[in-house]
This record gives structure tokens, sequence and C-alpha cells, in this order.
């Protein structure tokens, strides 16, 4: 049962190759002409027809259009192979520079924090400094005042 099915298997495909469409006469894999190296079979015009040796010449010029199609197939899957592993590396690199850009986007934004945190660290101690120096000056003219009011009240005490 199995031997059957691959060789019913194997004479539908090799008659798929046998009769192409007509789109498949004209052009071959990837829109190329197709050029077969064997001639089509020359059926003898006496009595007798030798149907082995047609057969024979058909498979032949079968397993060879089998064979240019596989060889074209993996051709195509080597390029298309070297092409994917071009695109692997390519996405590889391209988020090893968005790792490296972000990395260095994120230390300028540390830094930039730190700055302003050291800039508005510095205001604040400015502002406190001067709140000082102005509560000192406050008191020292209240002082000064307190003395000068206070003598001049003695002044005027001392003319009654």
């Amino acid at each position: 049962m199995i031997k059957s099915f691959h060789i019913f298997a194997l004479s539908s495909i090799l008659l798929l190759l046998c009769f192409p469409t007509d789109e498949e006469e004209d052009q071959g894999e990837g829109g190329e002409p197709v050029v077969t190296q064997l001639a089509a079979p020359k059926i003898p015009e006496g009595e007798r027809v030798d149907f082995d040796d047609i057969h024979r010449k058909r498979m032949e010029k079968d397993l060879l259009e089998l064979q240019t199609l596989i060889d074209v197939h993996f051709e195509q899957r080597k390029k298309e192979e070297e092409e994917l592993i071009g695109l692997k590396d390519r996405i590889e690199r391209r988020r090893a520079e968005r790792a490296e850009q972000q990395r260095v986007r994120a230390e300028k934004e540390r830094d930039r924090q730190t700055r302003i945190a050291e800039e508005r660290q510095r205001k604040e101690d400015e502002e406190a400094k001067k709140r000082a120096d102005d509560e000192a000056k406050k008191k020292k003219v209240l002082s000064n005042m307190g003395a000068h009011f206070g003598g001049f009240l003695a002044k005027v005490s001392l003319r009654f």
C-alpha cells in the first residue's frame, strides 16, 4: 500500500512536471525562460514502437528537470538564509545602538537632575543666609533704636 502510494505520488509529480501550464511553458523559476538539455523523444516511423525506450527517455528528462528545480530551490534557500542572517545581524546591531543611546540619555538625565538639585540647594542656602543676615540687621537696628530711644527718654526726664 505504501509503495503504491509513493509510486502514485512520484508519478503525479512527474506528470505535473511533464505537462506544464501555458505560463510555465514560457517562463521557469523566477521568470527566466526554461531551457531543457534533452530533446523530446522521437517516435520512430516504423511499425514497431519501443515504449520502454520512450518511457526511459521521458523519465530521464523528468529527472533532469527535477534536479534542476531542486538545485534552483536550494540556491534560492541559501540566498534567503544569507539575507535572514544579515537581517538578524542588522537587528542585533540596531538593538545594541538603541541600548547605548538609552544608556547615554539616562546618564545625561541623571546629570541634569543632579545639577538641578545642586542649584536648588545652593539657592536655598543663599536665601537662608540672606534671611539670617536680614534678621541680624533687624536685631541690630532694633537694639540701636532701643538704646537711642532710652537715651532720649533719659534726657527728657532730666529736663523736667
